[in-house]
């Protein structure tokens, strides 16, 4: 267990209004702010994020948001929050599984739900007092009788999780922490690549998400395990900073989050 004697030390995440942040950036997951603007894909096309969630002056006040706080605690924060993402999305795909769910299926679904929540919970009990609240999730874009629904949202978030802590790596400061991370990511990973195999079984000449989004076939392109838009040239997985990674989170979640102080 990772020695977190030093976390009650760092700034504690408070909710914030949008008020007092003035022109600083305000990082929002809001499904209602970017509905129909960020694809499964996490792709923006004449789209800004900067825009979408920029301020205008005397505009009216935005709803009181979560803030994930600081340093190392707030890039625990950030992936306690992501956890909590996909262990809500796994136990809502296992409680209400699609018709006709293979065996395969089911055991992969159910261990990959299984690790979120473990995954969840640890980050939760690490943080103590300095943990944020649970997060009100928005999965009303997602078809949970679809097979393709489901497996394409399964992908895009272990996808995004490996993304997420490839890049925040870099922004932690306790090794111990660092080390922890690395160990999650090479299970996201596992995730991922596991996904891409419930995907290709059935030979799928492509699949699209809930938005009607082309994202891949069984053959080659997202579906494939070392597509360039998961693996670089170099043989290494990509890395997304936070602000990238709650763009394409943020229709999955109803709560508003301020990340103004992490990467």
């Amino acid at each position: 267990m990772t020695d977190t004697r030093n976390l009650s030390q760092a700034a504690s995440p408070v909710e914030k209004t949008s008020e007092g942040f003035g022109r600083r950036r305000f990082l929002a997951w809001s499904g209602t702010a970017l509905l129909g603007a960020v694809a499964l894909s996490g792709k923006l096309p004449g789209f800004s994020i900067e825009q979408a969630l920029a301020q205008t002056p005397g505009g009216a006040a935005m709803a009181k948001a979560v803030d994930l706080g600081e340093g190392d605690v707030g890039i625990l924060n950030y992936a306690y929050a992501l956890e909590q993402l996909e262990a809500a999305f796994y136990t809502q795909v296992t409680k209400t599984p699609y018709a006709n769910m293979s065996s395969a299926d089911t055991a992969i679904l159910t261990g990959i739900r299984d690790h979120e929540i473990a995954h969840r919970d640890f980050f939760k009990a690490a943080l103590k007092k300095n943990a944020i609240p649970a997060l009100d999730v928005d999965f009303t874009k997602i078809d949970f009788n679809s097979r393709d629904s489901v497996l394409t949202t399964a992908r895009t978030f272990e996808d995004l999780g490996v993304a997420a802590y490839n890049g925040a790596g870099q922004l932690l400061e306790k090794g111990e922490y660092l080390l922890l991370a690395g160990k999650i990511v090479s299970v996201e990973a596992r995730h991922a690549t596991a996904i891409r195999y419930l995907i290709g079984m059935k030979g799928n000449t492509s699949a699209s998400n809930s938005s009607g989004t082309t994202v891949g076939s069984s053959t080659g392109g997202s579906n494939a395990f070392d597509d360039a838009d998961v693996v670089n040239a170099k043989g290494l997985d990509r890395a997304q900073k936070p602000a990238e990674v709650l763009a394409t989170a943020g229709p999955f979640v109803k709560t508003p989050i301020t990340a103004d102080d992490i990467g």
